[in-house]
């Protein structure tokens, strides 16, 4: 399904030529949703004007309400407008947008994936796509299952060469339902035509971690237990629940971020390095570290894991309602918009160092980052202004200001020999003129391409769920609302999350 671009452009020759998938169509189902508008076609659209996907490629948008084609490409222009990168070229558009196309369909019913299928077979012969298909699954989890099944009955997903399958996280709310999700999904179709999507791992930075680890000489005999002391993984959101509370009200905090996004940059920070950058060969050794990791203590979940509310507070110098005053959210709610939690990793390489992770709505500011703190020097032979030395750390920066920087100890300038803490810094805007691709045009081009590197696998999925079973288990029995922690609204999170790293000695980066 894959052809080679012989670019025109001379200033690209000797240049690695860029791949384009073969004609196809997407099929999105969801299409009136907000990550259509907002994310898929907007990605595909900044795709086509870079002439990363051949021009006959086509949009079908699947969804129950009774829109035209007109009206489809009307919204969706909306959607790149406000959330993408422009229209740009008007004719640019013109020809994109004759290439969307809408179909009203009822998920559950036979009937409309009979009519779909009608629609994607005149398409092949009026665009020229040659039966090769893309389903988006951009809907709410719940029906995932059952449109799985129902394009298995219509026979449209059958061939393993021209269909693949996108799923949208979460896959399952826990163990067993990811388990039966799994079954469901290899009932119908090869696991190599399926691509579970976590944007994470198209983001700039996620990627660079692998070239960082794995094509640099001096990172890898420092990454492990001899001189690595520990590892933090923070992912903070500003924002607070927003209109989801409907879902957030059944998710929370370690489903919506720790389960999946996190545990993916831990994963690409603890794995072993692959035999080659394939597919398989790279989310095998994701799924052996995984299987290695256990939570800290799981007898004594307090000093593993800690969970938390937001409560009211002020952001940006705005007064902000706390989690339970939101609208839609129970007044009474137990659920979590803060988890930090430590993990060990059973292997030579990790063997006594803490991960530790930690996420949270309403924080301070919105900040990804990964930390690795070394092991302070054996011997301390200098003053320090700090009054002591201060550990190297080397910072990598997800989000914003995608890059990487390293403290470590300098000579202060004078006559004493007194040191302070510096930072390298690398910036990728700085360094290479340009912003980072937004990850969700990297992952739906791979996955037109073929390429399931960035994509996760079904026992990997289930080995996240697995490791954070024992709090799931403990979180989800009722509870009385007040025994939940309290954090207010623009903090970095509660007491107790403090209590869990300092009781080691350490403490959380102030970012």
């Amino acid at each position: 399904m894959v052809q080679a671009l012989i670019e025109e452009n001379p200033l690209r020759v000797g240049l690695t030529q860029e791949r384009t998938p073969e004609p196809l169509i997407l099929v999105i189902f969801g299409a009136s949703g907000d990550l259509t508008a907002r994310k898929l076609v907007p990605a595909v659209y900044h795709l086509r004007q870079q002439r990363r996907l051949p021009p006959e490629i086509t949009i079908v948008g699947v969804a129950r309400r009774e829109w035209s084609h007109d009206y489809f490409r009307e919204q969706m222009r909306q959607g790149v407008e406000t959330y993408g990168q422009g229209i740009g070229a008007e004719a640019v558009w013109q020809d994109f947008a004759q290439g969307l196309y809408y179909c009203a369909a009822d998920m559950d019913d036979p009937a409309s994936y009979q009519k779909l299928n009608k629609l994607l077979t005149e398409l092949d012969e009026i665009r020229g796509t040659r039966g090769n298909r893309v389903f988006y699954l951009a809907v709410a989890p719940k029906f995932f299952a059952e449109a799985i099944r129902q394009l298995g009955y219509a026979g449209m997903i059958k061939s393993p060469e021209k269909t693949r399958l996108v799923i949208e996280k979460p896959f399952g709310r826990d163990l067993s339902s990811c388990q039966e999700l799994n079954k469901v999904v290899q009932q119908v179709c090869d696991e190599r035509q399926v691509y579970r999507i976590d944007h994470y791992l198209g983001k700039e930075t996620v990627q660079n971690l692998l070239v960082l680890r794995f094509a640099n000489a001096i990172f890898e005999p420092l990454w492990n237990r001899q001189y690595v002391d520990h590892i933090q993984i923070t992912v903070a959101e500003s924002v607070g629940v927003e209109d989801r509370a409907g879902y957030y009200e059944t998710a929370g905090a370690l489903r919506d971020m720790l389960q999946n996004h996190l545990m993916q940059l831990f994963c690409l920070t603890a794995m072993e390095p692959p035999n080659q950058l394939e597919a398989d060969a790279l989310r095998n050794e994701k799924v052996k570290v995984i299987q290695a990791t256990h939570l800290a203590d799981t007898k004594n979940l307090q000093y593993a894991a800690v969970r938390a509310q937001y409560g009211p507070g002020w952001m940006k110098g705005k007064e902000v309602p706390g989690y339970r005053s939101e609208p839609g959210v129970n007044p009474n709610s137990t659920r979590e918009t803060y988890v930090a939690m430590k993990f060990f990793v059973d292997n030579w390489r990790w063997q006594g160092v803490p991960f530790y992770l930690r996420t949270g709505k309403r924080m301070p500011k919105k900040v990804t980052e990964i930390a690795i703190e070394f092991r302070q020097v054996p011997y301390l032979l200098f003053k320090s202004v700090a009054g002591q030395v201060s550990p190297n750390i080397l910072i990598l920066r997800i989000q914003p200001n995608e890059g990487v920087a390293l403290r470590f100890e300098a000579k202060m300038p004078g006559t004493e020999l007194r040191s302070r803490s510096v930072e390298m810094d690398f910036a990728y805007g700085k360094t290479f003129g340009i912003g980072g691709s937004d990850a969700y045009d990297r992952l739906l081009l791979d996955c037109m391409l073929g390429d399931q590197t960035l994509f996760t696998r079904a026992d990997e999925v289930e080995a996240a769920w697995q490791l954070v079973t024992p709090a799931l288990n403990a979180w989800d029995i009722p509870t009385d609302p007040n025994s939940i922690p309290l954090y207010e609204a623009g903090t970095w999170g509660p007491k107790e999350a403090e209590e869990l790293i300092n009781r080691d000695g350490r403490q959380w980066r102030r970012i």
